[in-house]
C-alpha cells in the first residue's frame, strides 16, 4: 500500500515507522511547506491525515477531489464534518474519521456506551469525566473525550458535556495538560456511598498509530464512509 502522510509530526514518523514494518510504502510527507498540486496522486492508494485543525478540512476535501480514500485522525475541525462526508458521497471516496484509532480505546468507547445504560435509570449517581493529555495538545477536551461524552448522551438522560460548571444534566470534563502523557481517560459515577470508574490509559502513540494503519489496510478498495467501528467489526 502506497501512504501519504498528512502532517509529518510525532504522530506522522510513528504512521511512517508502523506502516513500513508492516510492508508499506510512504510515498508522500506533506507538511505546512508543501504544494499540494506538486504531488504525484496516481502513485497514493491511501491518505492518513494527523496535520492540524486548520489544515485537516483542506486536506481531506483535496484528497477527496482526487479521488484519494483518507484516514483522519485530527480533532478540532468537526464543524465541518458534515461537509467532508457530503463531499466524499459526492465523489465517491472513501473515509474514516476516528477521534482515536487506538484498538484499545475503540473497545473503551463500546464499554463506556454499555455502563451508560446500565447506570441511565439509577438516579444516585452523578457522572464525571476526565482527560489528561501532553502539553503540546492543541484542542480541549480531547476529541476522544468528546467522543466518550457523546456516547453516554446517546445512552442516558445527560443532554450536553460541559468543561466548566455543568448543570444537572451536562457531563463536567476535567481537561489537563500536563508533560509528555500520550492520553489518559476516566469515566466516574459517583454517588454518597460509592463510585464506579472506567479508565483507559495509553502507555505510548504506538496504538494511535498502529490502528490507523490498520484502518486503512481495511478501507482499500471500498467506498463510502465508515468508523472504527466497522474496521473492528463492532456494528
Amino acid at each position: 500500500m502506497n501512504i501519504a502522510l498528512f502532517g509529518y509530526g510525532k504522530m506522522g514518523r510513528m504512521l511512517e515507522q508502523i506502516g513500513t514494518q508492516r510492508g508499506h510504502n510512504i510515498v508522500a510527507k506533506i507538511d505546512v511547506d508543501t504544494n499540494l498540486e506538486e504531488l504525484d496522486y496516481s502513485a497514493i492508494d491511501i491518505a492518513i491525515d494527523f496535520s492540524t485543525p486548520d489544515a485537516a478540512f483542506g486536506n481531506i476535501t483535496h484528497c477527496f477531489n482526487k479521488g484519494i480514500p483518507v484516514i483522519s485522525g485530527t480533532t478540532g475541525w468537526l464543524a465541518k464534518y458534515e461537509e467532508a462526508v457530503a463531499l466524499c458521497n459526492e465523489k465517491k471516496g472513501a473515509f474514516i474519521y476516528g477521534s482515536n484509532f487506538s484498538l484499545g480505546v475503540n473497545l473503551f468507547f463500546e464499554l463506556n456506551k454499555k455502563l451508560a445504560k446500565l447506570m441511565a435509570n439509577v438516579q444516585d449517581y452523578k457522572v464525571h469525566m476526565e482527560e489528561i493529555h501532553h502539553i503540546h495538545k492543541i484542542d480541549a477536551p480531547s476529541g476522544t473525550a468528546i467522543t466518550l461524552a457523546e456516547g453516554i448522551i446517546e445512552n442516558s438522560s445527560y443532554v450536553n458535556w460541559k468543561l466548566v460548571a455543568p448543570t444537572e444534566n451536562e457531563i463536567g470534563i476535567t481537561a489537563i495538560r500536563e508533560g509528555e502523557v500520550p492520553g489518559t481517560h476516566s469515566i466516574a459515577y459517583q454517588s454518597d456511598v460509592d463510585s464506579i470508574e472506567i479508565k483507559h490509559t495509553a502507555h505510548n502513540r504506538n496504538g494511535f498509530a498502529l490502528g490507523a494503519i490498520i484502518a486503512a489496510e481495511w478501507l482499500v478498495g471500498k467506498t463510502g464512509v465508515y468508523s472504527m467501528k466497522d474496521v473492528l467489526n463492532l456494528s
